[in-house]
């Protein structure tokens, strides 16, 4: 039996450490800088506007973490971006993520400082606690500001939407609903990989226009149309295939919105059902504490079980990329 170590304790215990310092590479344009060509140290530390004291430290860290590539030693050491880093990390990349490390820098770090207080209360630890006004009431207000962050964590989603579109079987269904579409790339994508179907991006009146100007850029206007509206307030338009991301609470509209042999399908990053294996899922789940206070994130058999409530009769998990999965229920 092998002796304690305390490695892996001190390893996520100060793990802030290395997530910050991702973080801050990506709100200073690190990645971004570095597409243009390999640098060094000092070249890297007068184009961020960076004091001297960070060099060699920030750069070399982010080598350390397998977060950027190194060629020699010493000042005239040249830095780069990974295969990884070059392709999610660059601001110009079409598979850019960075969006989610934005606002996670931008808030979430923060408002996680407060996750004893979110485990005692049961109450949110974001904008609603410091400002009274929810984050996405300014962001709604303001369009242009609206369409970047959209835009910004739209990337996040891609890589799972891509597979969903390659790997589920899209020949049955002729017409598709997103339900909170957002910049409608779900619709998107699905549509540009199923040429027979017609899909609708719903979401409010706001975001109309966003989603639109992703659907002329993508030349998508014959089969993808954008529609506003509130789906809390406002029955489902009808369609073979209902896709929602996080809106478990909408099941029931869902399940109203098909037609017989018709599939639910929500992206999520599903926690394991014996919640034991998916940290990523599990700290989802108390960053929605963080966020909302009694909201959670679920399990497949959670989702399962409410879907059998609202009336579906048939149940799948669809493995995607990472931690996350596609639950599909079928009417």
């Amino acid at each position: 039996m092998a002796e304690p170590d305390p490695s892996h304790i001190l390893q996520v215990g100060m793990g802030f450490f290395a997530s910050k310092t991702l973080l801050s590479a990506v709100e200073l344009g690190l990645f971004t800088t570095l597409a243009k060509g390999a640098l060094t140290g000092l070249e890297i530390g007068a184009a961020l506007g960076l004091s001297n004291r960070a060099i060699p430290d920030f750069p070399d860290a982010l080598v350390a973490l397998g977060l950027l590539a190194r060629e020699g030693d010493g000042p005239q050491a040249c830095y780069a971006n990974t295969p990884d880093t070059a392709l999610f990390l660059d601001r110009a990349s079409p598979a850019y993520v960075g969006g989610m490390l934005e606002m996670a820098n931008a808030r979430l770090y923060r408002f996680w400082a407060d996750l004893t207080e979110a485990l005692k209360t049961g109450s949110p630890q974001n904008e609603i606690k410091h400002t009274g006004e929810p984050m996405f009431a300014k962001l709604y207000a303001e369009p242009e500001r609206l369409e970047q962050f959209m835009n910004a964590m739209s990337g996040i989603s891609a890589g799972n939407i891509k597979l969903l579109a390659e790997t589920f079987d899209f020949s049955g269904a002729k017409t598709l609903l997103d339900v909170g579409g957002a910049t409608a790339q779900l619709s998107c994508f699905i549509a540009e990989a199923n040429p027979h179907m017609r899909c609708t991006s719903f979401d409010l009146p706001a975001v109309v226009p966003i989603a639109e100007r992703r659907i002329a850029r993508m030349g998508l206007g014959a089969q993808v149309t954008a529609v506003g509206g509130d789906f809390f307030a406002d029955p489902l338009p009808k369609a073979d295939i209902v896709t929602m991301e996080n809106k478990k609470l909408l099941i029931r509209k869902a399940y109203e919105a098909l037609p017989a042999g018709g599939a639910f399908i929500a992206i999520e990053s599903l926690i394991d059902d014996a919640r034991r294996d998916n940290a990523f899922g599990l700290l989802m789940s108390l960053n929605m504490l963080i966020e909302f206070g009694d909201a959670f994130d679920y399990t497949g058999a959670d989702f399962a079980g409410w879907c059998r409530e609202a009336g579906f009769r048939e149940f799948k998990i669809m493995k995607l990329a990472g931690p996350s999965s596609a639950a599909v229920a079928y009417k």
